[in-house]
């Protein structure tokens, strides 16, 4: 069974983006029911497909597979629950660890996330500059529910 321990902030500013070359991201979800959520994605030519459990603390259950990039074109096209989720992610090495931040677009533009995984959830880690706020345990900033909730709707960002 695989285990994902992750941990999220906001990013402040645009530093992070001198670090690493941005790879885009389109992805759509099957099922976004908090117990199971199922996504669907394509990047740097490789298409996924996601199946996520509910979040424990900073842990949860996930399992990933690799299917036909034009099968999960298909899916993001024709079944997958709308708006899909833009974004530009960038790879960033820090010590032993790699943030991921992604920046968004489409209907979530100007939000930013930076997530790091960990061995445990008591993992130390070192903060880049760029960090804001945690949002680690705030299920708005979830892609899953980015698609119900664009960030684009919430008011004052």
């Amino acid at each position: 069974m695989g285990k994902e321990i992750e941990r999220r902030f906001l990013v402040k500013g645009d530093a992070f983006k001198s670090l690493a070359e941005g790879v885009s991201f389109r992805q759509g979800f099957l099922s976004t029911v908090k117990e199971r959520v199922v996504r669907v994605r394509i990047a740097g030519g490789k298409g996924t497909m996601t199946v996520k459990g509910l979040t424990r603390g900073f842990t949860k259950t996930e399992f990933e597979y690799e299917i036909p990039v034009e099968n999960a074109q298909i899916m993001l096209d024709d079944l997958c629950e709308q708006p899909i989720i833009e974004k530009k992610r960038y790879s960033i090495p820090m010590g032993d660890l790699v943030w991921e931040v992604d920046d968004f677009f489409g209907v979530n533009e100007g939000l930013k996330i930076a997530e790091v995984e960990l061995a445990s959830e008591d993992q130390p880690f070192d903060r880049p500059e760029w960090l804001g706020e945690e949002i680690s345990n705030d299920p708005r900033y979830f892609n899953s529910n980015l698609v119900q909730s664009p960030y684009s709707e919430w008011g004052s960002n």
